[in-house]
């Protein structure tokens, strides 16, 4: 039988509050062995982090309901999800709604220049990704390791420059459409040339195969997004332009082959309105393109000041585990010269923490007991 999308196979952790003795543990321990799937549970009073091992499918929600029904909370953690086909505020609002709807989700941002969600809860990665699936967007798992980075920013890159050709394209096929539609109305005179030399019916037929090119091709993207997320009855921007553009198309296409089937007077074409709109949001897609990348170029020299491990005390014994991995609770040693790898706060020792890429101080600060520390500063 294959599992549901939504359980959760292995081994899973998760932080715990309200255990205060060796009592709470044994009380937290025996709820958690005791729903069906569970092989074995280690909870850990000074880290307040329990971690389960799986003998079969078990629904992240059963442990966390085990552990609530025995007294304890289950501390809310925070998930970075990458969010791929936002194009507007109008998607932030969906993909955050979808998100909020979860049952366990206490909080839910959404960033559309970064293209990233931070939802805090007891929820599981997987089910947030069906949930944003669900309203049409693709999301996956922020992943740390330079090689999904490196990947991630070259298909960013590539997204970038079949951009600013699809938009040279458009422009070079707009460019005459407006010229033979809209010229008369810079160039007096104009109109009566057109119609004196090729005729208003061969403009138009030129009209129609350029704007059709620019509809089919650079232009394709809105609809293949647009129409669906209009039959979901969750229209976005693609949407707008792609009711807009066709409207203005199809009326054009009646005007120029069957303009019988329209009243009097009412026969005109609309070719340049469609292939400019076209033309004009590719620009503005662009323009978002470069800016997202200056953006993210910032987040990255941000990251590259943050430690890429950390030495983490779990079981009595230290291990240097990678900084996504470090939870709420864990007690971290960071030794001279080291970089603070997350925020957090002294529990034990004296130091002097250099501030100066968050203050612009150049003096070290005396930090000891109870002091906070901030990720990316040095010891």
């Amino acid at each position: 039988m294959n599992a549901p999308a939504s359980f959760t196979r292995e081994t899973i952790s998760f932080p715990i509050e309200g255990m205060t003795c060796a009592s709470c543990v044994g009380r937290v321990e025996r709820a958690l062995n005791a729903v069906p799937g569970v092989l074995d549970a280690s909870v850990n009073l000074a880290t307040e982090r329990a971690d389960i091992r799986l003998a079969g499918p078990v629904e992240r929600a059963d442990l966390i309901r085990a552990v609530e029904d025995a007294g304890y909370t289950v501390a809310a953690a925070t998930i970075e999800l990458a969010i791929d086909g936002m194009t507007c505020a109008s998607c932030v609002g969906r993909v955050e709604r979808a998100l909020r709807a979860v049952p366990g989700v206490t909080e839910a941002t959404v960033n559309l220049a970064t293209e990233r969600a931070t939802v805090k809860g007891t929820v599981d990665a997987a089910t947030l990704i069906a949930a944003v699936a669900d309203v049409g967007y693709v999301a996956r798992p922020m992943d740390r390791s330079g090689a999904a980075n490196a990947e991630a920013e070259a298909q960013k890159e590539e997204e970038r420059r079949i951009l600013t050709r699809d938009l040279a394209i458009a422009a070079a096929l707009t460019l005459p459409v407006f010229a033979l539609e809209m010229g008369s109305h810079v160039i007096p005179g104009m109109h009566h040339l057109i119609a004196s030399t090729i005729g208003l019916t061969a403009s138009w037929l030129i009209q129609f195969a350029l704007t059709t090119l620019v509809l089919a091709f650079p232009g394709i993207r809105f609809y293949r997004k647009g129409i669906p997320a209009l039959l979901r009855a969750a229209p976005d921007m693609n949407s707008l332009v792609a009711v807009g553009t066709l409207a203005a198309y199809a009326y054009s296409l009646v005007a120029t082959f069957a303009p019988g089937l329209l009243p009097a007077g009412t026969v005109n074409v609309y070719y340049e309105a469609a292939a400019v709109i076209v033309t004009l949001i590719l620009l503005g897609r662009v323009l978002e393109a470069r800016a997202k990348g200056r953006t993210s170029e910032a987040i990255k020299r941000l990251v590259g000041l943050q430690a890429k491990t950390a030495r983490v005390r779990r079981s009595g014994s230290v291990a240097e585990i990678e900084v996504g991995d470090v939870a709420p609770g864990d007690i971290v040693e960071v030794r001279p010269g080291e970089r603070v790898p997350v925020d957090g706060e002294v529990i034990e020792g004296e130091s002097w923490i250099d501030e100066s890429m968050i203050t612009g101080e150049p003096l070290p600060v005396a930090k000891s007991k109870g002091a906070p520390v901030t990720g990316g500063t040095v010891n």
